[in-house]
């Protein structure tokens, strides 16, 4: 899962992007409101964690362009405390939640989750596939109970596949989420992933649809 950090203040966009990246996703960040429109608008993510008070362009406008122009990933704004008026704004603008500043992490990190969640359908932060449970809130995934031991490209593939469950995922598709705008991206290296994944969960569950991708559903589900 793919996240966008538009934040100026430096340290604070950093611990963001650390907090996420420790946590199993992948996160491109921007320092100001136009490299965030421009970034929004030209890549696919899964949130944004969009601070309202940025140079160049503010949050709002930020926001009310992407949403104009048919982005509808889930927006998560940060607002200063007292700044009611901000929040109404960015909601209004088409912001999916707000945080307060000063905030906890833990808090930014767990609306971040609940918003991927309810993105793709899911409603529990535990997401399960037949016998594998992955636990967005751990960032830990489990078959039979026992724990699936998975590199970082192994994990966000998982996740990914079991958030998008039943739907069939290109290639191309997983790529753009699985690594950040810099990697050099090789579609090819995902049938790597697909096979070691396989393997280590020892069930079949990641079918491939020819000339289309990948689709996880659990075993004895008609394909929809």
């Amino acid at each position: 899962m793919r996240i966008l950090v538009v934040e100026d203040d430096k340290d604070l966009n950093r611990q963001l992007v650390t907090a996420l990246e420790e946590a199993g996703y992948v996160a491109d960040r921007a320092f100001d409101g136009e490299e965030g429109h421009f970034l929004g608008d030209t890549e696919p993510y899964d949130a944004v964690i969009l601070d309202i008070g940025l140079p160049e362009m503010d949050g709002i406008s930020v926001l009310e362009r992407w949403r104009t122009g048919g982005r509808t990933m889930p927006v998560l704004i940060l607002t200063a405390r007292d700044r009611w008026s901000d929040k109404v704004s960015g909601i209004d603008a088409g912001a999916d939640d707000y945080v307060a500043k000063p905030f906890h992490i833990e808090e930014v990190m767990a609306r971040v989750r609940a918003l991927i969640r309810r993105a793709a359908g899911h409603a529990s932060s535990e997401i399960v596939c037949g016998p594998v449970r992955l636990d967005t809130k751990g960032a830990r995934a489990t078959v039979s109970g026992a724990p699936l031991r998975l590199t970082s490209h192994e994990f966000r593939l998982l996740s990914y596949l079991m958030h998008h469950m039943g739907e069939v995922v290109s290639r191309t598709e997983l790529v753009e989420h699985m690594y950040d705008q810099d990697f050099d991206r090789d579609s090819n290296t995902i049938e790597v992933f697909v096979g070691r994944l396989r393997k280590k969960m020892g069930v079949d569950l990641i079918e491939t649809v020819r000339g289309l991708g990948y689709r996880m559903q659990p075993p004895g589900d008609a394909p929809s």
